[in-house]
């Protein structure tokens, strides 16, 4: 993987398209989003699996961007620290930042494994 590559990957999430997304996971990529019913979150194994992820991700979040993104290769391993801001369930503004943790095999995309804090508006 080389960081040209990887930050395409990051700008893709930006997209909303769950194809463009899922084609820079290896077939049996996995994508551990940051909430869901696991310690993981929810996860999702296998290329068709994580579209569903990322497209269940894109619909939870239509208007949601990933600003600031700092992106790192380093062998087979990598890392994205991010601010993601979205309209939340109640119309307010929600700012979120987090990382992902990636392993990868080639040029693609092994495992996004994704970290969260949220700030919450008093």
């Amino acid at each position: 993987m080389t960081l040209e590559r990887a930050t395409q990957f990051g700008a893709a999430w930006n997209s909303h398209d769950a194809e463009k997304v899922a084609s820079f996971f290896a077939e049996n990529g996995e994508y551990h989003a940051s909430f869901g019913p696991e310690l993981l979150g929810a996860s999702y194994v296998g290329r068709d699996a994580v579209r569903r992820g990322v497209k269940a991700f894109f619909d939870r979040f239509p208007d949601g961007r990933f600003e600031d993104l700092q992106v790192f290769v380093t062998g087979d391993r990598g890392t994205f620290e991010w601010t993601f801001v979205a309209t939340g369930a109640d119309g307010k503004l929600v700012a979120t930042h987090g990382c992902d943790l990636l392993e990868f095999a080639g040029d693609k995309v092994k495992k996004k494994n994704a970290f969260r804090k949220q700030r919450v508006a008093a």
